[in-house]
């Protein structure tokens, strides 16, 4: 299991480095309105009005991938025991008489022992 929590990380590491690297290269929704007024220039890699689809798309796949990526490794972290919970383990119940003969028997048996001094 360890080797998949490795391939999760990755994932998750190269997922987040995606995401930080195209929203840095995204545009504000201010940025076309300064271009309109000639103060800046609108053009990218993808064109004016292109890039953003494709740009925004690209990070809500990766942001989707980073979210399952995170909860798997959580899942994957855990410890799963097949325990059926408080029902399935036995109980001793102590009443107070026998609880009463326990410490007379404690208590006897520690009467003969020798205490250094």
């Amino acid at each position: 299991m360890e080797w998949l929590k490795t391939v999760l990380m990755v994932v998750q590491i190269i997922s987040a480095i995606g995401i930080i690297g195209l929203v840095l290269v995204q545009q504000g929704k201010g940025a076309d309105m300064g271009a309109a007024f000639g103060s800046g220039a609108s053009g990218s890699i993808f064109g004016a009005t292109g890039s953003s689809n494709f740009l925004s798309r690209t990070t809500g796949i990766l942001a989707a991938v980073f979210f399952l990526s995170t909860l798997s490794i959580s899942y994957v972290g855990t410890k799963h025991e097949n325990d059926a919970g408080v029902l399935s383990k036995s109980t001793t119940v102590t009443t107070p008489e026998k609880a009463v003969k326990d410490a007379e028997k404690e208590a006897d048996s520690s009467v003969g022992s020798s205490v250094p001094k």
